[in-house]
């Protein structure tokens, strides 16, 4: 027998809850707080920011795969969020009383993780984003690479990687520590 909770859910999935009015609310939300924060639109404008991102959340919603997108990358992101959570609780738990500075006192670490969330986020949002087959843009670009392992263009494309890589690695300026910039300007 179900519960009452579990009928409720089932009531809201009904409704379109979960598949109009919330996607609204966060593109509605999301839009509009990019919009008031860097004032595109000019100063005092938060009636014509709203409009605008009232269009903007209702023309999000009327195409439905892209809903179908936001429905099925945000539990994964939440699921990441959670994560990163529980790593940080893990690393605060043998830290020293007092607030917490990952970024401050450990900045490689923190860009790695940075960059490990972005690559999950986009990683995420590839796996959601489908064809008409229902066949995922990352599982179509991992069956490729599988199956042009040995192809020309692959190897291209990572001889190309390293070559970047490398470049990158050679020009980067080294970091200058405080005391000979203090020197130079003094």
């Amino acid at each position: 027998m179900a519960s009452t909770l579990s009928n409720a859910i089932d009531f809201f999935r009904a409704f379109g809850f979960f598949d109009i009015i919330l996607p609204f609310l966060l593109v509605f939300t999301i839009v509009f707080a990019i919009l008031e924060k860097t004032k595109i639109l000019g100063e005092e404008r938060s009636n014509l920011n709203a409009m605008v991102a009232f269009v903007i959340g209702l023309l999000v919603v009327a195409a439905s795969n892209i809903v179908g997108i936001i429905n099925e990358s945000l539990p994964n992101i939440v699921l990441l969020l959670v994560v990163s959570i529980s790593f940080l609780l893990l690393i605060g738990a043998f830290m020293q009383t007092g607030e917490m500075d990952f970024p401050g006192k450990h900045p490689r670490w923190y860009t790695f993780f940075v960059i490990v969330m972005f690559v999950g986020t986009v990683l995420i949002f590839l796996g959601a984003i489908r064809d008409d087959k229902g066949k995922s843009f990352l599982t179509k670009t991992y069956d490729y690479i599988i199956n042009n392992f040995d192809s020309a263009i692959f190897a291209s494309i990572v001889i190309v990687i390293i070559i970047v890589v490398m470049i990158f690695v050679i020009t980067r300026s080294p970091k200058l520590s405080g005391s000979q910039d203090e020197k130079k300007g003094g």
